[in-house]
Protein backbone atom coordinates (compact mmCIF):
# COMPACT_ATOMS: atom_id res chain seq x y z
CA UNK A 1 0.00 0.00 0.00
CA UNK A 2 1.21 3.50 -0.80
CA UNK A 3 2.45 5.50 2.14
CA UNK A 4 0.33 8.65 2.44
CA UNK A 5 1.85 10.89 5.09
CA UNK A 6 1.59 14.51 3.90
CA UNK A 7 -1.98 15.64 3.23
CA UNK A 8 -2.91 19.12 1.99
CA UNK A 9 -6.48 20.38 2.17
CA UNK A 10 -7.29 23.42 0.02
CA UNK A 11 -10.38 25.17 1.37
CA UNK A 12 -10.73 24.63 5.11
CA UNK A 13 -14.47 25.07 5.58
CA UNK A 14 -17.10 22.60 6.73
CA UNK A 15 -16.02 19.72 4.47
CA UNK A 16 -12.29 20.52 4.48
CA UNK A 17 -12.26 21.05 8.24
CA UNK A 18 -14.25 17.86 8.87
CA UNK A 19 -11.85 15.96 6.62
CA UNK A 20 -8.85 17.32 8.54
CA UNK A 21 -10.39 16.38 11.89
CA UNK A 22 -11.34 12.91 10.65
CA UNK A 23 -7.78 12.37 9.43
CA UNK A 24 -6.41 13.49 12.79
CA UNK A 25 -8.50 10.79 14.49
CA UNK A 26 -6.61 8.11 12.54
CA UNK A 27 -3.63 8.79 14.77
CA UNK A 28 -1.16 7.50 12.20
CA UNK A 29 1.31 10.38 12.15
CA UNK A 30 -0.28 12.14 9.20
CA UNK A 31 0.80 15.74 8.65
CA UNK A 32 -2.16 17.91 7.68
CA UNK A 33 -1.56 21.20 5.86
CA UNK A 34 -4.39 23.63 5.27
CA UNK A 35 -4.58 26.25 2.52
CA UNK A 36 -7.40 28.72 2.95
CA UNK A 37 -8.30 32.23 4.06
CA UNK A 38 -6.43 33.36 7.16
CA UNK A 39 -9.46 33.47 9.52
CA UNK A 40 -10.35 29.88 8.58
CA UNK A 41 -6.78 28.74 9.12
CA UNK A 42 -6.65 30.35 12.55
CA UNK A 43 -9.88 28.63 13.61
CA UNK A 44 -8.68 25.30 12.19
CA UNK A 45 -5.49 25.68 14.20
CA UNK A 46 -7.49 26.32 17.37
CA UNK A 47 -9.45 23.12 16.72
CA UNK A 48 -6.22 21.16 16.24
CA UNK A 49 -7.37 20.18 12.75
CA UNK A 50 -4.21 21.19 10.88
CA UNK A 51 -0.48 21.15 11.61
CA UNK A 52 0.32 24.18 9.48
CA UNK A 53 -1.54 26.64 7.29
CA UNK A 54 -0.89 28.79 4.25
CA UNK A 55 -2.87 31.46 2.50
CA UNK A 56 -3.83 30.94 -1.13
CA UNK A 57 -0.92 33.17 -2.13
CA UNK A 58 1.43 30.47 -0.79
CA UNK A 59 -0.17 27.60 -2.71
CA UNK A 60 3.15 26.29 -4.03
CA UNK A 61 4.69 26.01 -0.58
CA UNK A 62 1.60 24.32 0.79
CA UNK A 63 1.32 21.52 -1.78
CA UNK A 64 4.82 20.76 -3.03
CA UNK A 65 5.43 17.91 -0.54
CA UNK A 66 1.84 16.62 -0.45
CA UNK A 67 1.10 12.96 -1.19
CA UNK A 68 -2.63 13.75 -1.44
CA UNK A 69 -4.19 17.13 -2.24
CA UNK A 70 -7.88 17.58 -1.42
CA UNK A 71 -9.67 20.44 -3.20
CA UNK A 72 -12.52 21.41 -0.88
CA UNK A 73 -13.63 24.74 -2.37
CA UNK A 74 -16.79 25.49 -4.41
CA UNK A 75 -16.87 23.77 -7.81
CA UNK A 76 -15.81 26.67 -10.05
CA UNK A 77 -12.97 27.48 -7.67
CA UNK A 78 -11.84 23.84 -7.86
CA UNK A 79 -11.70 24.18 -11.63
CA UNK A 80 -9.70 27.42 -11.34
CA UNK A 81 -7.19 25.86 -8.95
CA UNK A 82 -6.44 22.71 -10.93
CA UNK A 83 -3.87 24.26 -13.26
CA UNK A 84 -1.83 25.79 -10.42
CA UNK A 85 -2.05 22.56 -8.46
CA UNK A 86 -0.71 20.68 -11.47
CA UNK A 87 2.13 23.15 -11.77
CA UNK A 88 3.32 22.78 -8.17
CA UNK A 89 2.38 19.23 -7.08
CA UNK A 90 5.12 16.61 -7.03
CA UNK A 91 5.13 13.65 -9.39
CA UNK A 92 3.07 10.72 -8.12
CA UNK A 93 0.80 12.91 -6.00
CA UNK A 94 -2.93 12.23 -5.90
CA UNK A 95 -5.20 15.22 -6.54
CA UNK A 96 -8.82 14.81 -5.53
CA UNK A 97 -11.84 17.02 -4.84
CA UNK A 98 -15.16 17.00 -3.00
CA UNK A 99 -17.33 18.70 -5.63
CA UNK A 100 -20.91 17.51 -6.05
CA UNK A 101 -20.62 17.39 -9.86
CA UNK A 102 -17.82 15.51 -11.54
CA UNK A 103 -17.72 15.61 -15.35
CA UNK A 104 -16.58 19.23 -15.82
CA UNK A 105 -13.95 18.92 -13.08
CA UNK A 106 -12.66 15.61 -14.51
CA UNK A 107 -12.44 17.11 -17.99
CA UNK A 108 -10.39 20.09 -16.82
CA UNK A 109 -8.16 17.87 -14.67
CA UNK A 110 -7.38 15.67 -17.67
CA UNK A 111 -6.52 18.75 -19.68
CA UNK A 112 -4.27 20.63 -17.24
CA UNK A 113 -2.69 18.06 -14.91
CA UNK A 114 0.62 16.41 -15.90
CA UNK A 115 0.51 12.69 -16.64
CA UNK A 116 2.48 11.79 -13.51
CA UNK A 117 -0.13 13.39 -11.22
CA UNK A 118 -3.15 11.22 -10.55
CA UNK A 119 -6.58 12.80 -10.43
CA UNK A 120 -9.31 10.89 -8.59
CA UNK A 121 -12.54 12.86 -8.47
CA UNK A 122 -14.50 12.58 -5.24
CA UNK A 123 -17.96 13.34 -3.90
CA UNK A 124 -18.58 12.55 -0.24
CA UNK A 125 -22.37 12.54 0.04
CA UNK A 126 -22.48 14.47 3.28
CA UNK A 127 -23.53 17.91 4.40
CA UNK A 128 -24.90 20.06 7.16
CA UNK A 129 -27.26 22.97 7.60
CA UNK A 130 -24.24 24.84 9.02
CA UNK A 131 -21.14 26.10 7.25
CA UNK A 132 -17.58 27.12 8.03
CA UNK A 133 -14.72 25.37 9.77
CA UNK A 134 -16.22 25.87 13.25
CA UNK A 135 -19.05 23.53 12.20
CA UNK A 136 -16.54 20.78 11.36
CA UNK A 137 -17.39 17.26 12.49
CA UNK A 138 -14.78 14.47 12.63
CA UNK A 139 -17.58 11.90 12.22
CA UNK A 140 -19.15 13.56 9.17
CA UNK A 141 -17.99 10.78 6.83
CA UNK A 142 -19.01 7.86 9.02
CA UNK A 143 -21.18 5.42 7.00
CA UNK A 144 -21.57 7.97 4.21
CA UNK A 145 -21.29 7.04 0.55
CA UNK A 146 -18.12 8.53 -0.93
CA UNK A 147 -18.15 8.43 -4.75
CA UNK A 148 -14.74 8.21 -6.48
CA UNK A 149 -14.19 8.79 -10.20
CA UNK A 150 -10.56 7.88 -11.03
CA UNK A 151 -9.00 9.35 -14.19
CA UNK A 152 -8.03 6.94 -16.97
CA UNK A 153 -4.33 7.46 -16.27
CA UNK A 154 -4.67 6.32 -12.66
CA UNK A 155 -3.15 2.85 -12.09
CA UNK A 156 -5.43 0.33 -10.38
CA UNK A 157 -3.05 0.03 -7.43
CA UNK A 158 -3.16 3.81 -6.87
CA UNK A 159 -6.96 3.89 -7.08
CA UNK A 160 -7.23 0.93 -4.70
CA UNK A 161 -4.82 2.51 -2.22
CA UNK A 162 -6.73 5.80 -2.20
CA UNK A 163 -10.07 3.98 -1.84
CA UNK A 164 -8.71 2.15 1.20
CA UNK A 165 -7.46 5.46 2.60
CA UNK A 166 -10.91 7.04 2.26
CA UNK A 167 -12.56 4.02 3.84
CA UNK A 168 -10.41 4.56 6.92
CA UNK A 169 -12.51 7.69 7.50
CA UNK A 170 -15.52 5.41 7.95
CA UNK A 171 -16.94 6.17 4.49
CA UNK A 172 -18.25 3.63 1.98
CA UNK A 173 -16.55 4.01 -1.39
CA UNK A 174 -18.43 3.63 -4.67
CA UNK A 175 -16.49 3.81 -7.95
CA UNK A 176 -18.14 5.15 -11.11
CA UNK A 177 -17.46 7.34 -14.12
CA UNK A 178 -17.92 11.12 -13.81
CA UNK A 179 -20.71 11.26 -16.42
CA UNK A 180 -22.58 8.42 -14.71
CA UNK A 181 -22.27 10.25 -11.41
CA UNK A 182 -23.66 13.48 -12.85
CA UNK A 183 -26.61 11.73 -14.50
CA UNK A 184 -27.54 9.95 -11.26
CA UNK A 185 -27.03 13.11 -9.19
CA UNK A 186 -29.20 15.09 -11.61
CA UNK A 187 -31.97 12.51 -11.22
CA UNK A 188 -32.03 11.86 -7.48
CA UNK A 189 -30.66 15.14 -6.10
CA UNK A 190 -30.70 18.04 -8.53
CA UNK A 191 -34.13 17.37 -10.09
CA UNK A 192 -35.86 17.12 -6.67
CA UNK A 193 -34.30 20.47 -5.75
CA UNK A 194 -35.71 22.09 -8.90
CA UNK A 195 -39.09 20.44 -8.31
CA UNK A 196 -39.25 21.83 -4.77
CA UNK A 197 -38.25 25.31 -5.91
CA UNK A 198 -40.87 25.36 -8.67
CA UNK A 199 -43.67 24.02 -6.45
CA UNK A 200 -42.99 26.46 -3.60
CA UNK A 201 -42.78 29.38 -6.01
CA UNK A 202 -46.08 28.35 -7.61
CA UNK A 203 -47.85 28.06 -4.26
CA UNK A 204 -46.27 31.31 -3.09
CA UNK A 205 -47.65 33.17 -6.08
CA UNK A 206 -51.11 31.64 -5.52
CA UNK A 207 -50.88 32.55 -1.84
CA UNK A 208 -50.60 36.22 -2.76
CA UNK A 209 -54.16 35.98 -4.05
CA UNK A 210 -55.40 33.75 -1.21
CA UNK A 211 -53.38 33.41 2.06
CA UNK A 212 -55.14 30.14 2.84
CA UNK A 213 -52.68 28.27 0.58
CA UNK A 214 -49.75 28.57 2.97
CA UNK A 215 -51.95 28.31 6.06
CA UNK A 216 -52.97 24.83 4.88
CA UNK A 217 -49.50 23.91 3.59
CA UNK A 218 -48.47 21.37 6.20
CA UNK A 219 -47.72 17.66 6.30
CA UNK A 220 -46.85 16.29 2.88
CA UNK A 221 -46.27 19.71 1.30
CA UNK A 222 -43.77 20.72 3.98
CA UNK A 223 -41.95 17.37 3.78
CA UNK A 224 -41.81 17.41 -0.01
CA UNK A 225 -40.52 20.97 -0.22
CA UNK A 226 -38.09 21.03 2.73
CA UNK A 227 -35.07 21.30 0.39
CA UNK A 228 -36.50 24.45 -1.19
CA UNK A 229 -34.87 26.32 1.68
CA UNK A 230 -31.38 25.50 0.35
CA UNK A 231 -29.33 28.64 -0.41
CA UNK A 232 -28.67 29.52 -4.06
CA UNK A 233 -24.95 29.94 -3.32
CA UNK A 234 -24.68 26.16 -2.95
CA UNK A 235 -26.63 25.44 -6.13
CA UNK A 236 -25.12 28.04 -8.43
CA UNK A 237 -22.05 25.95 -9.26
CA UNK A 238 -24.02 22.70 -9.38
CA UNK A 239 -26.42 24.08 -11.97
CA UNK A 240 -23.59 25.77 -13.84
CA UNK A 241 -21.65 22.52 -14.25
CA UNK A 242 -24.48 20.00 -14.65
CA UNK A 243 -26.97 22.00 -16.68
CA UNK A 244 -27.31 19.46 -19.50
CA UNK A 245 -28.15 16.53 -17.23
CA UNK A 246 -30.50 18.58 -15.04
CA UNK A 247 -32.48 19.97 -17.98
CA UNK A 248 -32.65 16.48 -19.51
CA UNK A 249 -34.15 15.11 -16.31
CA UNK A 250 -36.60 18.02 -16.05
CA UNK A 251 -37.81 17.21 -19.57
CA UNK A 252 -38.14 13.54 -18.67
CA UNK A 253 -40.09 14.41 -15.53
CA UNK A 254 -42.43 16.68 -17.49
CA UNK A 255 -43.12 13.75 -19.83
CA UNK A 256 -43.95 11.54 -16.84
CA UNK A 257 -46.27 14.21 -15.44
CA UNK A 258 -48.07 14.46 -18.79
CA UNK A 259 -48.60 10.70 -18.80
CA UNK A 260 -49.84 10.82 -15.22
CA UNK A 261 -52.17 13.70 -16.00
CA UNK A 262 -53.91 11.58 -18.60
CA UNK A 263 -54.66 8.90 -16.01
CA UNK A 264 -56.12 11.20 -13.32
CA UNK A 265 -59.63 9.99 -12.48
CA UNK A 266 -58.99 6.59 -14.03
CA UNK A 267 -58.27 3.31 -12.25
CA UNK A 268 -55.19 3.07 -14.46
CA UNK A 269 -53.61 5.45 -11.93
CA UNK A 270 -53.47 2.56 -9.44
CA UNK A 271 -50.56 1.08 -11.37
CA UNK A 272 -48.57 4.29 -10.89
CA UNK A 273 -49.20 4.14 -7.14
CA UNK A 274 -48.24 0.45 -7.05
CA UNK A 275 -44.93 0.96 -8.86
CA UNK A 276 -44.14 4.06 -6.81
CA UNK A 277 -44.72 2.18 -3.55
CA UNK A 278 -42.53 -0.75 -4.61
CA UNK A 279 -39.74 1.52 -5.87
CA UNK A 280 -39.68 3.77 -2.83
CA UNK A 281 -39.62 0.84 -0.42
CA UNK A 282 -36.38 -0.28 -2.11
CA UNK A 283 -34.56 2.94 -1.17
CA UNK A 284 -31.99 2.38 1.62
CA UNK A 285 -33.59 3.85 4.73
CA UNK A 286 -30.85 6.25 5.77
CA UNK A 287 -30.22 9.92 5.09
CA UNK A 288 -26.50 9.35 4.52
CA UNK A 289 -27.09 6.79 1.81
CA UNK A 290 -26.18 3.45 3.31
CA UNK A 291 -25.38 0.78 0.75
CA UNK A 292 -27.42 -1.74 2.72
CA UNK A 293 -30.67 -1.00 4.57
CA UNK A 294 -30.70 -0.37 8.29
CA UNK A 295 -33.27 -1.69 10.74
CA UNK A 296 -35.17 1.04 12.53
CA UNK A 297 -37.11 1.42 15.73
CA UNK A 298 -39.19 4.31 17.05
CA UNK A 299 -38.85 5.34 20.70
CA UNK A 300 -41.22 7.61 22.65
CA UNK A 301 -39.08 9.77 24.92
CA UNK A 302 -40.32 11.77 27.89
CA UNK A 303 -39.42 15.43 28.19
CA UNK A 304 -36.94 15.12 31.06
CA UNK A 305 -33.20 15.59 31.54
CA UNK A 306 -31.04 12.60 30.64
CA UNK A 307 -33.69 10.68 28.70
CA UNK A 308 -31.54 10.24 25.59
CA UNK A 309 -28.61 9.17 27.74
CA UNK A 310 -30.86 6.60 29.45
CA UNK A 311 -31.99 5.23 26.09
CA UNK A 312 -28.46 4.93 24.69
CA UNK A 313 -27.05 3.46 27.93
CA UNK A 314 -29.81 0.84 28.04
CA UNK A 315 -28.95 -0.27 24.50
CA UNK A 316 -25.19 -0.05 25.02
CA UNK A 317 -25.28 -2.43 27.99
CA UNK A 318 -25.39 -5.33 25.52
CA UNK A 319 -22.87 -3.78 23.13
CA UNK A 320 -25.51 -2.91 20.54
CA UNK A 321 -24.30 -0.14 18.26
CA UNK A 322 -26.70 2.62 17.20
CA UNK A 323 -25.86 3.38 13.57
CA UNK A 324 -28.09 6.44 13.18
CA UNK A 325 -30.35 8.59 15.36
CA UNK A 326 -32.95 11.22 14.49
CA UNK A 327 -35.47 13.23 16.49
CA UNK A 328 -38.73 12.94 14.54
CA UNK A 329 -41.16 14.88 16.73
CA UNK A 330 -40.83 16.92 19.89
CA UNK A 331 -43.28 18.90 22.05
CA UNK A 332 -42.08 20.90 25.02
CA UNK A 333 -43.34 19.41 28.26
CA UNK A 334 -44.62 16.25 26.59
CA UNK A 335 -41.55 14.66 25.02
CA UNK A 336 -41.10 13.38 21.51
CA UNK A 337 -40.35 10.54 19.12
CA UNK A 338 -36.84 9.36 18.29
CA UNK A 339 -35.79 7.11 15.40
CA UNK A 340 -32.90 4.73 16.03
CA UNK A 341 -31.29 2.59 13.33
CA UNK A 342 -29.26 -0.60 13.66
CA UNK A 343 -27.23 -2.76 11.29
CA UNK A 344 -29.20 -5.97 11.89
CA UNK A 345 -32.79 -7.00 12.49
CA UNK A 346 -31.67 -8.91 15.58
CA UNK A 347 -30.06 -5.79 17.07
CA UNK A 348 -33.21 -3.74 16.45
CA UNK A 349 -35.46 -6.36 18.07
CA UNK A 350 -33.13 -6.68 21.06
CA UNK A 351 -33.08 -2.88 21.50
CA UNK A 352 -36.88 -2.80 21.57
CA UNK A 353 -36.91 -5.55 24.20
CA UNK A 354 -34.32 -3.82 26.39
CA UNK A 355 -36.12 -0.48 26.26
CA UNK A 356 -39.50 -2.07 26.96
CA UNK A 357 -38.06 -3.74 30.05
CA UNK A 358 -37.13 -0.26 31.32
CA UNK A 359 -40.66 1.01 30.71
CA UNK A 360 -39.64 3.02 27.61
CA UNK A 361 -42.08 2.76 24.71
CA UNK A 362 -40.35 1.37 21.63
CA UNK A 363 -41.43 -0.46 18.49
CA UNK A 364 -40.04 -1.58 15.14
CA UNK A 365 -40.59 0.83 12.31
Amino acid sequence: MRNFQNITIIGVGLIGGSLAMALKRLGSGLRITGISRRPSLEKAGELGAIDQGYGYESLEEGIREADIIFLCTPIFRIIELLEDVGRYAKGGAIVTDVGSTKARIASVAKEVLPGDIYFIGGHPMVGSEKSGVMASDPFLFQNAIYVLTPGKNVPVEVSDAFSAFVERLGARVVLMGPHTHDMIAATVSHLPQMMAIALVRMVGEMNQQNPLFLRLAAGGFRDLTRIASSPYEIWKDICGTNRTEITCMIDRYITELEKLKGRIGSDKLSEDFRIANITRSAIPKDSKGFLSPLYEIVVVAEDKPGVIAEISATIAQENINIKDIEVLKVREGEGGTIRLAFESEEAADRAVALLSQRGIQARRR
